[in-house]
């Protein structure tokens, strides 16, 4: 792979996503990369617990904007669409997955966290969908993720709000699992990840997938419509406004248009 770099140590994989210069944003080849992790982990009979965490000061700042900027048109946004499939990819890995969160969590990136088993994050980082503040809604399955993690009435918070959290209200929240010092994020991440390595791998992974099933299962049904409001939102003139002033550097000024 060119973007997500795997690397094991004996019955560990860490998947570091490998865009630094980028804040490890998330581009269309860096999704189709995510969508493939599935098959990728389960031909990989040696592995039992999957790490995720980003290259660099960040775990990443979601999707790449300046990429979907260049998408002019409705059917190019959509074929581009790699992002929900990226996130059932890493809901339906066999392997316990665990989310290292440092710097930022931002939108998409957001998503991917949420779709771990387990999270641990840095005293300082910063986790958040900022879709709003850029004139669209949630998609990639992200909402009832985060809203099985917090609540609605949490999440209806961190979406309709648009406001990035600390680790410490997120660990209160019950989104995190536990928080660090960033400087021993790795080495607290690797102790949880052998503890749950050391456990028995088939009965781990059915027990997960059982969870999984319980809670995850209707999703797609209630969820199929997701990425239509986006589409829908992509053409409004509050959109248009809102990728404007992010490149400006200023607060949009929403009309509801």
């Amino acid at each position: 792979m060119k973007f997500l770099k795997i690397q094991k140590e004996g019955d560990i994989s860490i998947v570091t996503i490998n865009r630094p210069e980028s804040m490890n944003a998330l581009s269309t080849e860096v999704l189709r990369e995510f969508c493939s992790l599935q098959d990728y982990f389960r031909q990989d009979l040696e592995t039992r617990v999957v790490i995720f965490t980003g290259e660099g000061d960040n775990f990443s700042a979601g999707a790449d904007l300046k990429e979907k900027a260049q998408l002019s048109t409705k059917l190019e946004s959509w074929r581009s669409n790699f992002g929900k499939p990226a996130i059932k990819s890493i809901l339906d890995i066999d392997q316990i997955t665990i989310a290292a969160i440092k710097g930022y969590c931002l939108g998409g990136a957001a998503c991917i966290a949420t779709a771990c088993d387990f999270r641990i994050a840095a005293h300082d980082s910063l986790f958040g969908y900022p879709e709003i503040n850029l004139g669209i809604n949630l998609n990639w399955l992200g909402l009832p993720l985060a809203v099985r993690l917090i609540g609605p009435a949490r999440a209806k918070k961190m979406v309709i709000g648009g406001d990035n959290e600390n680790a410490d209200t997120l660990l209160s929240w019950g989104l995190y699992d536990e928080i660090c010092s960033s400087e021993i994020l790795m080495e607290r991440t690797f102790e949880m990840a052998r503890h749950f390595a050391s456990k028995s791998p088939i009965a781990a992974q059915m027990i997960k997938r059982s969870v999984n099933n319980l809670v995850y299962k209707n999703d797609e049904s209630i969820m199929h419509m997701d990425y239509d409001q986006t589409l829908l939102t992509h053409e409004t003139l509050d959109r248009k406004e809102a990728v404007t002033a992010f490149f400006e550097k200023r607060d949009p000024e929403f009309k509801g248009d």
